[in-house]
């Protein structure tokens, strides 16, 4: 009796570890699998009108939303965009963060280094957009969280995206 309860327990301890162990090397792969623009040698290169949001003389809109339970979204007003991704400013254009969902409010994170002037986190909400200037030209992740109020469960979701801002002439 007692060393089939070993074994048991045994068995058990090691199916566990096994799982486990599957577990946290597809979490791994996962993460290897995700691909950063500004991972690249030249993530300007993605640069193109259909990739580019804003000008000289017309804001960057960005639209920040709580999308179901743990995600968020941040979508630039270029033609035809479909989903969160890395997109491009130039240096000198204006980027309007806001959000068209009701009673939501979100906080950008840049992290260390950020492309606009004062760097820092950028919190506002559905009845406070924030308008910055893009100031310095590179590849900058961030990171933008969205919460509803009034919401029980799943109240905030965030997602990780980038931007990347190139000179006036590309």
């Amino acid at each position: 009796m007692k060393i089939q309860r070993r074994v048991a327990i045994s068995t058990a301890c090691v199916s566990l570890f096994l799982l486990l162990a599957g577990f946290i090397a597809a979490q791994e792969q996962k993460k290897s699998s995700d691909k950063y623009i500004c991972s690249e040698t030249n993530p300007g290169k993605m640069c193109n009108a259909s990739t580019t949001c804003g000008s000289s003389t017309t804001a960057c809109v960005v639209d920040i939303k709580r999308r179901g339970s743990s995600s968020a979204s941040a979508v630039p007003s270029i033609p035809d965009v479909k989903k969160t991704g890395p997109f491009c400013v130039k240096v000198g254009t204006t980027v309007t963060f806001q959000s068209t969902s009701k009673d939501t409010g979100f906080v950008l994170d840049f992290g260390p280094s950020s492309p606009f002037d004062p760097p820092g986190a950028i919190i506002g909400g559905s009845d406070r957009s924030v308008s910055v200037v893009a100031k310095r030209k590179g590849c900058f992740k961030y990171s933008a969280g969205a919460c509803t109020s009034g919401t029980i469960y799943g109240m905030c979701g965030s997602v990780e995206t980038e931007i990347v801002v190139t000179d006036n002439n590309n």
